[in-house]
């Protein structure tokens, strides 16, 4: 009975820490968005005009009333001429050269619930930048445009199968299989099979 009980006890603590950290993510996110609005001098209507998203919905995202979607992010960061893993990773005081896999930044989009973890910590010094995505079976992910023109990227599949659009072309890669891709428009990932796709993505800066 007590192995039980210290069971129960155990599962529920694990679930309240993963999601203070899904909270503490999210909370960095909104502040860092505010912050760079402001940086740049832009009201919630100019920043609206150029995400197409509506000043409300701005609003509650830098408030921390409203988890953005992985799109809605994607806009964001295209405005700001920044990354996502980039944004995820921000509020770390400097590079590092160990990262462990405890201290590694993970989100999770509201609207497909694939799963972005930043594996190393970007800075603006730095060239590359990797991160380590889980799409679920039959999940789609569309960015409509470039966060910043000319970002190379090498997709590397360790399970499953991912549909890549970019560029025009349409790239399937499955596991063992790596594509390079430059961005310069809209792109979108799909996982057309009946299992999550899991890949890792090497970012390098133009």
């Amino acid at each position: 009975m007590t192995s039980a009980r210290t069971h129960t006890i155990s599962a529920i603590s694990e679930r309240t820490e993963s999601h203070a950290d899904a909270s503490s993510i999210e909370s960095r996110i909104a502040r860092r968005l505010a912050a760079l609005r402001a940086e740049r001098g832009w009201s919630l209507d100019a920043l609206a005009e150029r995400t197409s998203i509506s000043r409300a919905t701005l609003s509650r995202i830098e408030r921390g009333e409203l988890s953005p979607t992985a799109a809605m992010l994607g806009n964001l960061c295209a405005a700001y001429g920044w990354t996502l893993s980039r944004l995820m990773a921000d509020a770390e005081n400097g590079p590092s050269s160990v990262v462990r896999a405890a201290e590694q930044v993970i989100w999770k989009d509201p609207e497909t619930r694939y799963v972005r973890r930043v594996v190393s910590p970007p800075h603006p010094q730095l060239r590359g930048e990797m991160v380590e995505v889980m799409l679920p079976a039959g999940a789609k992910v569309s960015y409509e445009d470039a966060a910043i023109p000319g970002l190379e990227h090498h997709l590397y599949v360790i399970e499953g199968a991912v549909e890549i659009e970019v560029g025009g072309a349409t790239l399937r890669v499955e596991k063992g299989d790596c594509a390079r891709y430059t961005l310069s428009g809209p792109i979108r990932y799909a996982c057309r099979g009946k299992r999550p796709a899991r890949y890792v993505i090497g970012l390098v800066h133009p």
